[in-house]
């Protein structure tokens, strides 16, 4: 069985690079919601800049739903990066707010509309095992984010629209970090407890998905991002498929997410490289074991890569 849905994460190749990917003519407007600045800037210019450059990236993102919709795309992680610097001020000091949430809500509702399932996956900073009361609130806020960015697009205050993070920290004692996670997640706003997500991790001193079940699902219920490419580093005993059967009766009536990725050493044929890391494309057949999923790619070269595995397997 195939995937129900197959997605891409955060950037278009093809109109984020018109002229390498897309075979467009010199000149041609990039389209991407990864507009920034760094620090520097962002203490020179301040709100006005942000905002203006928060407001292009929701744009842009309404330009790339569409380009979704007319290429058979209806699985998409939003960029974390749509509001440079937004853990710095508060959403009423962006001049440009009124139109951003105009934005932002034309998104969503072109979403719902052509039945597209959107998702977003913040940084590994995001630690909710802490200990450390700063990188905590730090947390809070950045997932806060989030969790605003989807309630102004209108969608739905479930795993549908999943804001998944990883565990990814146990600092020596993982019942204890998991107590962290577990007692922290209660401090979060219903626009990110409704929506959050775990997903299992790429190293063996972290944590498997029989682990986030066992310490995680098990206490307060959310669901289970399987990551297949992980699992080879972090199986926690188990073989792929009893992994994935695990994961999927994690999600209720909500249709799971996976992950999948392959090896860029092996792609490259390059041992030097790093394992885990991800390859440009992916070719082998994506095994669902007969469960109803959606999965994202998380290859480098983004659509292209799924194009490219559908060519291979539809």
């Amino acid at each position: 069985m195939l995937p129900r849905r197959i997605g891409y994460a955060c950037i278009n190749m093809q109109l984020s690079n018109p002229r390498e990917y897309g075979g467009a003519p010199r000149g041609t407007k990039k389209i991407t919601t990864n507009r920034s600045m760094i620090k520097r800037t962002f203490l020179a210019e301040g709100t006005s800049y942000a905002s203006e450059l928060g407001l292009q990236n929701v744009k842009d993102l309404y330009k790339i739903l569409q380009w979704n919709e007319e290429n058979g795309f209806n699985f998409f992680r939003l960029s974390s990066n749509l509001f440079p610097w937004a853990s710095e001020y508060n959403w009423d000091q962006l001049p440009n707010i009124e139109s951003i949430c105009e934005w932002l809500g034309r998104s969503g509702d072109f979403a719902k509309k052509h039945g597209h399932r959107i998702t977003a996956h913040p940084g590994p900073f995001n630690k909710l095992t802490s200990d450390d009361e700063r990188i905590i609130g730090n947390t809070i806020k950045d997932l806060s984010i989030h969790g605003w960015t989807f309630d102004q697009m209108g969608l739905p205050r479930t795993p549908w629209a999943k804001i998944n993070i990883h565990v990814g920290a146990s600092y020596g004692d993982k019942q204890k970090a998991c107590d962290n996670f577990c007692r922290n997640f209660e401090r979060l706003p219903d626009s990110v407890k409704s929506r959050l997500t775990v997903e299992n991790d790429d190293k063996a001193s972290l944590y498997s998905t029989k682990e986030l079940y066992e310490l995680i699902f098990s206490r307060i219920g959310i669901p289970i991002v399987h990551d297949i490419h992980h699992h080879g580093f972090c199986d926690g005993g188990l073989s792929q498929e009893e992994a994935i059967s695990l994961a999927a009766s994690t999600w209720g009536d909500v249709i799971p997410v996976i992950h999948y990725s392959e090896s860029r050493p092996k792609e490259q044929g390059d041992p030097k490289i790093k394992p885990q890391a991800h390859s440009d494309y992916v070719y082998d057949y994506i095994e669902t074991y007969g469960h109803e999923v959606d999965c994202m790619i998380e290859a480098k070269h983004k659509e292209l890569a799924v194009m490219k595995w559908l060519e291979l397997h539809q």
